[in-house]
């Protein structure tokens, strides 16, 4: 969004209330990547990711008419989205339910000797690598999902406290204090299991098969790996140094979101559908 000045987002938003097709793609694209890794990570698979950011986008497209500008744009789209991920119970982790105990039992005592090789001739590093950024991204799973959007705004996203506080609607203190405690947490884990991050003997490298066996990863679909991860968002707010293990939570980076979710924007846009919302 740093593409735009305050005042030319605030001019296309105009116009996109107003009818303007072009407009209103250009908003929504503009915000596509802030919401699919948003959802990424509050939901753990690619799938429930692009399922939930459109529902997301057609959330913005409906109430885009309500931005008065008092806050940024992206503040304002951050408060959408978390209510509506937070909330979110259609996604594999909502009926399949994770812990940290559940995690580091899976890590401790899964026999993970004699699988077959199931690489199906995929380079075993680039499996190790899939499966290191599948595995850190479904860990966030064993958060509850207050204690998950908290980590990822300020963690991922690196939100200033004051504006990570009035998206969730609780005091910056109370913010610093819970992201704190909820780094904390996972940074005692990634030390005791991860072999990657911390200390722990975990090593990506000898689980490859064990999780194409268990369906963790796919060699035919290799998601985490193909969306080449970017430097950063359009979001810029200066991390506030919290507890000194910033270093700890390197895997939060962010992924290109799919090209169908602009050819869904295009779609939707160019649909029947789109005089329903523009009348909404």
């Amino acid at each position: 969004m740093d593409q735009f000045t305050n005042e030319e987002l605030l001019e296309l938003i105009r116009k996109a209330t107003a009818g303007d097709r072009k407009a209103l793609e250009t908003v929504l694209v503009s915000v596509q990547d802030l919401v699919f890794n948003l959802s990424l990570r509050m939901l753990g698979t690619f799938p429930d990711a692009e399922d939930a950011t459109q529902d997301i986008l057609l959330k913005i497209m409906t109430h885009l008419s309500s931005f008065r500008g008092e806050s940024a744009f992206s503040t304002w789209v951050f408060r959408i989205a978390s209510n509506y991920l937070k909330n979110y119970q259609k996604h594999m982790f909502a009926k399949l339910p994770l812990s940290f105990a559940y995690y580091g039992d899976d890590i401790k005592n899964a026999d993970i000797r004699d699988v077959p090789d199931l690489t199906q001739n995929v380079e075993q590093a680039v499996l190790a690598e899939e499966l290191k950024l599948s595995c850190t991204n479904v860990l966030l799973q064993c958060l509850d999902a207050e204690s998950r959007c908290i980590f990822i705004l300020g963690t991922m996203f690196r939100l200033d406290s004051r504006i990570a506080g009035d998206i969730l609607g609780i005091t910056p203190e109370a913010y610093r204090q819970r992201l704190s405690r909820i780094r904390s947490k996972v940074a005692d884990f990634l030390r005791e299991y991860c072999g990657e991050y911390g200390n722990g003997t975990c090593r990506c490298k000898d689980r490859v098969n064990y999780a194409i066996q268990n369906h963790r990863i796919n060699p035919a679909k290799l998601d985490f790996t193909a969306a080449l991860p970017k430097e950063m968002l359009e979001v810029k707010e200066a991390m506030e140094e919290i507890d000194g293990i910033s270093h700890t939570f390197a895997f939060c980076k962010t992924y290109q979101s799919p090209g169908s979710l602009k050819k869904f924007i295009q779609d939707f846009l160019n649909g029947p559908s789109f005089s329903v919302v523009h009348n909404a």
